[in-house]
């Protein structure tokens, strides 16, 4: 595939510029860069879902229409999103051949459908997977092979991923890797989207860096730094992307004693004090995002004891936020944001109270604060009246948790918060949740990137199956003592 100077533009507003580069058989790319630096733009001028004003696409020395997908699928290029598009109530094959059927004298030859389907899922390595499986049976990885596999039923040459990884436990993202090794080996190139650099370094052999919709950097991966490319990404010194801000752990503020909710979580008994960052790590599936439905009165309690501030916590979602707790959910386009509101209304629709005389509410002041909180947390928008759904993904969740701050929370619930959104704003929600544990607030803070926890935490509690297996200062653990006992190992203890 080559890229020639593509440019792109919205009215005034260039969103990509001469950007431009060659891939080879074979070839695993990492594309790169902040949100809305123009990656998605690019993806779909490749594919031929938007045409540029400048430069050509070509695949195989085809060129590649604008604005017809189909052409661009037939010349070999296929892109698996990170919301799949897939049907849950079809088997394993009827998704893989959907629209791609084959026919003999106008009736399905279910027998050669078959054999594509058993051939194509073998190639990558998953031939466990049968045909006829309903795919509602088979785990989010799996159901991303079934995804894969419709790309190579189509003869795919180039394979687009858009953050694969980022709904897959640990077991799941090394399958993979593996699925990529073998699609490079086979010479199908990959272009691969990611904002996990560690991710980017075991599977990519090359980079292409944009920012600011131009291309900031390129080359092989053996040869750079982790630190150089953030920089290419951020175009400023990273001195380090775990902001360390002191804080001190005080006094318990939150208690869970033997908690548990209708399915999940099991058995839950923590203890978060204020001034404290507390993690809590395990696999999909765990209970770590129940526990915190639970504790922000999402879902009720089927036993056990909730304890805040020394009173016990009962009481659906309003009186939560009454009594200072707030959360973050990790659906931030169902749960935590309106994306049809604007900014502002999003922010302050949880706590209009300081803004409240006589019955009406003073515009002014409000404007005034959702503006200072906008560029307290460098939120990049036209205005606090844009409606959020026009925002990148990472400036979403910083509007989700200038919510969360603008309530005055004393207890903070992150679920997953710096899923899908850049190093440079990775790199703000640490810096946040540094400054509200230093604050006296009482941060729970849940990931599935072990990395963050053990940089960022002062305490550490794993869940597997539903239950506390164990729970350490953040300084005693390791990357992989957290991976044996969120697996529920014994080794980890």
């Amino acid at each position: 595939m080559i890229a020639d100077d593509i440019g792109k533009r919205y009215g005034k507003n260039w969103v990509l510029r001469q950007a431009s580069l060659t891939l080879q058989p074979g070839q695993v790319l990492a594309l790169l860069g902040e949100n809305g630096a123009g990656k998605s733009t690019f993806v779909k001028i490749l594919s031929g879902a938007v045409a540029p004003d400048s430069g050509s696409v070509m695949i195989h020395g085809q060129p590649i229409q604008h604005s017809r997908p189909d052409l661009a699928r037939k010349a070999g290029l296929a892109i698996v999103y990170q919301e799949l598009s897939i049907c849950l109530d079809l088997s394993v094959q009827d998704n893989i051949l959907l629209g791609r059927e084959r026919a003999h004298w106008g009736r399905l030859d279910r027998r050669q459908q078959t054999s594509l389907v058993t051939d194509v899922l073998g190639r990558l390595g998953h031939a466990d997977i049968h045909p006829d499986t309903p795919l509602a049976a088979l785990s989010i990885g799996q159901r991303q092979v079934v995804e894969i596999a419709r790309a190579l039923v189509d003869d795919a040459r180039v394979l687009v991923l858009d953050e694969p990884t980022s709904s897959l436990a640990a077991a799941d993202v090394a399958k993979l890797f593996e699925t990529i090794q073998r699609l490079s080996a086979q010479g199908i190139a990959v272009i691969y989207i990611s904002h996990f650099l560690e991710e980017v370094k075991k599977v990519c052999d090359s980079y292409l860096v944009l920012r600011d919709g131009e291309v900031a950097g390129q080359g092989d991966l053996a040869g750079a730094s982790e630190r150089e490319i953030v920089e290419l990404m951020v175009g400023r010194s990273v001195d380090d992307l775990f902001p360390k801000i002191d804080h001190s752990p005080g006094e318990p503020w939150l208690t869970l004693r033997d908690v548990a909710g209708a399915l999940l979580p099991r058995s839950v008994s923590i203890t978060v004090r204020r001034g404290e960052i507390f993690g809590l790590a395990g696999l999909v599936g765990a209970g770590r995002t129940e526990t915190l439905r639970l504790i922000a009165g999402l879902d009720r309690c089927t036993q056990g004891t909730i304890i805040a501030d020394g009173q016990p916590l009962v009481g659906n979602t309003g009186d939560r936020i009454g009594r200072g707790i707030a959360m973050v959910s990790e659906d931030r386009k169902h749960e935590g944001l309106a994306q049809i509101m604007s900014i502002s209304d999003n922010i302050v629709m949880s706590h209009l109270a300081p803004y409240a005389r006589g019955g009406w509410l003073r515009q002014g002041k409000r404007r005034e604060a959702v503006t200072r909180m906008m560029k307290n947390l460098q939120v990049k928008a036209s205005s606090p009246d844009a409606a959020v759904a026009t925002l990148s993904g990472g400036n979403q969740q910083k509007v989700a948790i200038a919510r969360v701050l603008h309530q005055d929370a004393q207890c903070l619930l992150f679920d997953e918060p710096t899923r899908g959104v850049d190093v440079g704003t990775k790199a703000e929600i640490y810096r946040l949740m540094g400054t509200a544990a230093a604050e006296g607030r009482a941060v729970v803070f849940v990931s599935s990137y072990f990395r963050e926890l053990l940089e960022l935490c002062d305490t550490i509690a794993v869940m597997a199956r539903g239950k506390i297996v164990a729970t350490k200062p953040a300084k005693k653990w390791t990357e992989h003592e957290l991976l044996l006992a969120a697996m529920g190992t014994s080794e980890s203890a």
